[in-house]
């Protein structure tokens, strides 16, 4: 068995969804001052690697502490879609066998290699048909090496629209982004992914998200 970390660090000036809170981590207490380093940590609920809650994009759908614990692990089914051009769609027709009920559907987009670049805000996004092909076959948990799982709209971009999260939370589903290190588990056999979010209420929450690979 091997371990394989997907996510990012939660560092100070990190990447955030465009208006979310920036990441801000500095020294609360020294060891020096105080005897022990404690670190004083500003961020939203959506920095870094995190999962969205239904209740992320609607005031009447589950929020994060109503979630069912298995929403948050599973064998996960690899989608790789590694090569797609900037902002292109991810149709059904890339979906991949073996999704069913309690898999964890894992999107490949290779779009974790921008982190930390203005590019990292164009990467690949699900159609609303292929989240309801997902959520058709029983699956609860996506998750994606990318921003979101919605095109990021460009700086003065009219075209907002959250069609995938609004398919997948509506179904009940949980949305783990900001994912890296997927390309290790494509074509890596079976593996089990968890990703338990911080327990927060509301909409969300950063996640320490790790797969197991059994070989």
């Amino acid at each position: 068995m091997a371990w394989v970390d997907l996510s990012v660090p939660v560092v100070t000036g990190m990447p955030v969804y465009p208006g979310d809170p920036q990441v801000a981590v500095t020294p609360a207490l020294t060891v020096a001052e105080a005897g022990v380093n404690v670190a004083r940590v500003h961020l939203g609920s959506h920095a870094g690697t995190h999962v969205d809650a239904p209740f992320h994009v609607d005031d009447s759908w589950p929020r994060l502490e109503d979630v069912p614990l298995d929403r948050f692990a599973g064998e996960a089914v690899v989608m790789d879609v590694r090569g797609l051009p900037p902002r292109a769609p991810i149709g059904p027709d890339l979906l991949p066998r073996g999704l069913r009920p309690g898999r964890v559907l894992l999107v490949v987009t290779g779009w974790s290699r921008h982190w930390g670049t203005p590019d990292y805000l164009a990467h690949p996004y699900l159609t609303a048909e292929t989240c309801e092909r997902i959520v058709a076959a029983g699956v609860r948990t996506v998750g994606v090496d990318a921003l979101s799982v919605d095109r990021t709209p460009e700086p003065g971009d009219d075209g907002f629209s959250l069609a995938a999260h609004r398919a997948l939370l509506g179904a009940g589903a949980v949305i783990v982004e900001n994912l890296t290190g997927l390309d290790r588990l494509a074509g890596a056999g079976r593996a089990e992914v968890f990703a338990f979010p911080v327990r927060l209420t509301g909409d969300g929450a950063p996640a320490r998200a790790v797969a197991r690979l059994h070989r």
